[in-house]
This record gives structure tokens, sequence and C-alpha cells, in this order.
């Protein structure tokens, strides 16, 4: 006798015994809109799940993911800087285009504060997401001293 294996990839490894069976309620409601006289009537139909779980969330990989996107922002910041600072670099050698260095300089010093920005968001998002952590495996303690 055969057995049916499922094979599923290399990256999605899943268990048959990890499947649970969701419940869900399936609502679904039909109008008629009447013929106006411009053109036929019509009828629409709306269906909607609605279920009882809320997804599980996998926080390590919230937490990678943040710390990724932050990274991110910090390597944007430094390409961004060192390019300001190679344009302000060629205004001085370069008088005679110096306006256009320096209007490139500005919008490269613009974007590395932008680039500055998202990295200290993500890592906000980061420490966010760390703290949920630790309060859904219930390890939060609180300090009173």
């Amino acid at each position: 006798m055969s057995e049916h294996h499922h094979h599923h990839g290399l990256f999605h490894h899943k268990k048959d015994d990890e499947e649970k069976p969701v419940e869900a309620v399936i609502y679904s409601e039909t109008t008629t809109y009447p013929d106006t006289g411009y053109g036929g009537g019509f009828t629409e139909t709306t269906t909607a799940v609605i279920t009882s779980e809320e997804p599980e969330i996998n926080y390590d990989k919230e937490v990678r993911n943040h710390k990724h996107k932050e990274h991110m922002g910090e390597l944007g910041t430094i390409a961004a800087g060192a390019f300001a600072l190679h344009e302000k670099h060629k205004a001085e050698k370069d008088p005679e285009h110096a306006h256009k260095h320096k209007l490139e300089e500005h919008l490269a010093t613009a974007a590395a504060v932008g680039a500055g920005g998202y990295a200290f968001h993500e890592h906000h998002e980061k420490k966010e997401a760390k703290e949920e952590k630790k309060e859904h495996e219930g390890k939060h303690h609180h300090h009173l001293f």
C-alpha cells in the first residue's frame, strides 16, 4: 500500500496534524435592482466569511522584519549622507556647476534625514514587537523599585 505524502516545498514545512479546522460563518446577501428605463436591472450578491479565531502572530518573524527594515533605513541614511558629502565636495571643485551640486547636496541631505527617520521608526516598531512577544509569552514583569 502506498502512503500519501504532502510535499510543501523547501521553506513551507507544515505537518498535517498542525492544520486545525476553522469555524466560520458565511453571510450572503442578494439585492435585486429594478429596470430604470435607462438600462436593464441587475442582481448583486455580497458574500462574507466571518471567522471566530484570530490569526496566530509569529512575534519572532515580526521582530526580525522590523530589524531588517531598521538596517535598510540605516544603510539608506549612510548612502544618502555620503552622496551629500560628495556633492558638497563637487560644488567646491566645480564652481561653474556649483548651483547644481548644491541642489543635489540638499536633496541628498533631505533623503538622509528621511531614511534616518524611517530607521528610527522601525527601531521603535521592533521594540514594540519585542514587548508584545513578552506579553504574549507571559514574561511581562512589573518592577516596583
